[in-house]
Order: C-alpha cells, then structure tokens, then sequence
C-alpha cells in the first residue's frame, strides 16, 4: 500500500489543532524504523536494519529523561507494524506523533478505516499520543507551526503531498520529511529530521536560539 496523494477531503477533516509548545522539551522526525531501504535513500551509516534501529533507539534515550515531552513530526515507523511500532515502546518520555506521509494513519495514506484504526491501537500501546498533522501554537508567547511537511521542499524534485501542507503566512515552521543533512533553517522553516542531527531529538532550546534571530 502506498503513500500518494489522493485521500478524500474527508479523510484530510480534523488535521489541524492546537499546541502548547512552552510544554515541550524535543522535537525529532523521520525515524523510519524497520525501513531497511531508507539506509540507502538517506545515505545512513548503518550496516543493517537492526543496527539503525538500535542507534536511533540508543540516541533518543541518551537525550530524552523519562519526564521529558517529545514531539515526533512524523514518518515513524514502516515495514510490519507490530514490529517497527513496537520498538518504540522502548524510547523514553511523553511521545507525541503528528503524522507523516509514511504514518498509516495519515489523512494522505491510501488504506483502510480498519487499518488505520490498528495502527492507532499499536501507537496507543507502545505510548504514543496521536496529534493533528498542523499544529499552531506558542512559544514564549511567539506563534509558530509544526507540520511533518515544510511549506516548500522535499526529498525528491518535485513537492510531493501539497494539499496536505500548510499555509504559508510567514509563522515559523518545524518540519520533517525532506531528510536533509542540515536543520536549514530556510527562511521561516527549520528541520528537525533526525538525518540533520545526528540521529538525535532536538532540544526545544535549539529552537529558541532560531526563533530569536527572526524578525517579530
């Protein structure tokens, strides 16, 4: 089952919500567990599938105390579920998920009711609360965005999933998806994607010392 475009507007209902960013201590993307073929598309430096998901396991858990809140920007896990989302079970902290274009629950992700509803309960069990694929909200009182995708770029030529993008109206903006080596930051959009930090979550203090250096 694929990832492309094509869901209904119905399935896109609901994908925007609000967040206090004051509350949260990381934010991480693209983690990719158990996708043996993104050692490869993103160029990690892993010998296998186990090896890269023992290091991605090994850098949270370095970072993220078990009181910590971590927001996960999307693309989590792929390949058989019950396995890739299982091993999250073992990542410390609140773990909150805004869905990716490779999250089966994603309004984007051509599959079932039933099958999103299962990978909703896999999540549930191993921690993860799931979030609206658009968050706005504050930070120090500053209003900003979070999204899996920015609101330009990608890891291919062309912008993939442009309906499910946000608007862009000059807030600041985390973001995954792309797998660029380096945060950017780009304009108003800074990546969180692990493949830019050295496969570790992002201190939300990162964020204040980019946020400080935009114009009001």
């Amino acid at each position: 089952m694929g990832d492309g475009e094509g869901a209904s507007a119905d399935a896109r209902a609901g994908t925007t919500g609000e967040i206090d960013f004051d509350g949260i201590d990381f934010v991480t993307s693209d983690h990719h567990f158990g996708h043996a073929r993104i050692i490869e598309l993103a160029e990690r430096p892993f010998a296998s599938l186990d090896e890269m998901n023992g290091a991605l396991i090994a850098a949270w858990n370095r970072v993220v105390g078990p009181s910590d809140t971590v927001l996960h920007l999307g693309d989590l896990a792929l390949g058989r579920r019950e396995a890739s989302i299982g091993l999250t079970a073992a990542l410390n902290g609140r773990k909150l998920l805004v869905p990716g274009n490779h999250d089966t629950i994603s309004s984007v992700y051509r599959t079932s009711t039933a099958n999103r509803q299962h990978t909703r309960e896999l999540l549930a069990a191993t921690g993860w609360e799931v979030l609206p694929e658009t968050l706005t909200g504050t930070r120090n009182g500053r209003r900003m965005l979070a999204s899996h995708y920015p609101y330009r770029g990608d890891s291919q030529e062309f912008d993939r999933h442009v309906d499910a993008r946000p608007d862009d109206d000059g807030l600041p903006l985390l973001h995954g998806h792309t797998h660029d080596r380096d945060h950017g930051p780009r304009g108003q959009m800074f990546h969180v994607g692990v493949d830019a930090s050295n496969f570790t979550p992002v201190p939300i203090a990162v964020i204040d010392t980019w946020l400080a250096t935009l114009a009001p």
